[in-house]
Order: structure tokens, then C-alpha cells, then sequence
């Protein structure tokens, strides 16, 4: 059984920053390809950012490009959300998921894990 759990969320000020992490058990995340979601109130959750299982490929939502960077430690089991230049529009909750396929779903809800989430709230 497939357990993440995530950590690091919380209440800044604009321009401030925030790092997430996602501890996993029950599978390498070395084995799946991960993402960070995040789900606004009264909008459907969307892919924050995503890193494969092959080659390491990262993509990133328009909106925070530049901004996050997600990362992955194999030997702690981990992968991690760094998020600068935070802004208003940023504050959601955030969702570590993975997905156990080669493919990508088309919806953020289609993936196979998830954690509970963490709230990051980030005031102007």
C-alpha cells in the first residue's frame, strides 16, 4: 500500500517562500512519476508541477514557472516542492500524488496516490 504524506505547508506573506515535502512508503518514488497538485477553493485541482520517473523530466504549470522547483531524493524516499516569489493566486491546498503508469492522465484527479495535503495560504 502506497503512503504519502506531506509536510511544510503554512501561512506567509506575498514575495515570501515555502518548501513542501512528500515522505512516501510502499514504493520507490524513484518507481512512479510525481506531482504536485494544489486545489483552490471552488476549482478543480490542477498539476502544479510534475517530475518522471525516466530521465528525471520536470514540467510545470505556466503560472509558477520560474517560481517552484520539484525535486526528488531517492535515498530519503522524498520529493520536495520549493516554492519562491510566493504569491496570493499560490494559496490552495497541495497535494503530493503519484502515477504508477508511463503516461501522464489527462485530470490531476485521474492519478493513482495521493496524500492528505497541506494548506498554503499566502496573504498580500
Amino acid at each position: 500500500q502506497v503512503q504519502l504524506v506531506e509536510s511544510g505547508g503554512g501561512l506567509v506573506q506575498a514575495g515570501d517562500s515555502l518548501r513542501l515535502s512528500c515522505a512516501a512508503s510502499g514504493r520507490l518514488v524513484s518507481d512512479l512519476g510525481m506531482a504536485w497538485v494544489r486545489q483552490a477553493p471552488g476549482k478543480e485541482r490542477e498539476f502544479v508541477a510534475r517530475l518522471n520517473r525516466l530521465g528525471g523530466v520536470t514540467v510545470y504549470a505556466d503560472s509558477v514557472k520560474g517560481r517552484f522547483t520539484i525535486s526528488r531524493d531517492n535515498g530519503k524516499n522524498t520529493v520536495s516542492l520549493q516554492m519562491n516569489s510566493l504569491k496570493p493566486e499560490d494559496t490552495a491546498v497541495y497535494y503530493c500524488a503519484g502515477e504508477r503508469g508511463f503516461t501522464w492522465p489527462s485530470r490531476a484527479e485521474d492519478l493513482d496516490y495521493w496524500g492528505q495535503g497541506t494548506q498554503v495560504t499566502v496573504t498580500s
